[in-house]
């Protein structure tokens, strides 16, 4: 592992990543391997649009809070196990300046059955959006730039 990663491993095969640099093949293929360890195994891949309510998008640039994020990506982890029979969750979050068209957040979490896994896979994205302490600036093409909040976020402003 890189020193522009932070990768840890908690209980019951949960794989939690901040990655500074773009999501590779090798990454992507991994995630997949981490969760295909049972029956159903969907996965949930956030990627950067070009446009946000008709102002073009040049990239995203995301910082956080690393000892914060691992610790509420874990807690994610542990509330998904306690409401759904699933055997791996990999959570993998980009870092860092983010190019159109390449990915932000995967997600990938398997179980026996489609319904546990696909139930869990969108409180997931759901939660991490709203409690896990990563912000993301947009850079807009007429070269100004915007910290974005989640409409699910815990801390934003009324």
């Amino acid at each position: 592992m890189t020193t522009s990663q932070q990768k840890l491993l908690c209980p019951k095969y949960n794989t939690i990543q901040l990655e500074l640099f773009h999501f590779s093949l090798v990454s992507l293929c991994g995630i997949s391997c981490e969760v295909y360890y049972s029956v159903c195994s969907p996965t949930f891949q956030g990627t950067t649009r070009d446009n946000f309510e008709g102002r073009r998008v040049c990239h995203l640039e995301y910082e956080c809070y690393k000892e914060m994020a691992v610790k509420e990506m874990n807690k994610i982890c542990s509330l998904i196990r306690s409401k759904w029979r699933v055997s791996k969750i990999a959570m993998h979050h980009r870092l860092g300046m983010v190019p159109i068209g390449e990915a932000s957040v995967i997600i990938g979490i398997s179980s026996q059955h489609r319904k546990e896994s696909l139930e869990a896979v969108h409180f997931a994205i759901d939660t991490l959006k709203a409690n896990v302490p990563i912000w993301k600036k947009e850079v807009y093409s007429e070269g100004n730039a915007e910290w974005k909040e989640n409409r699910e976020c815990q801390w934003k402003s009324s």
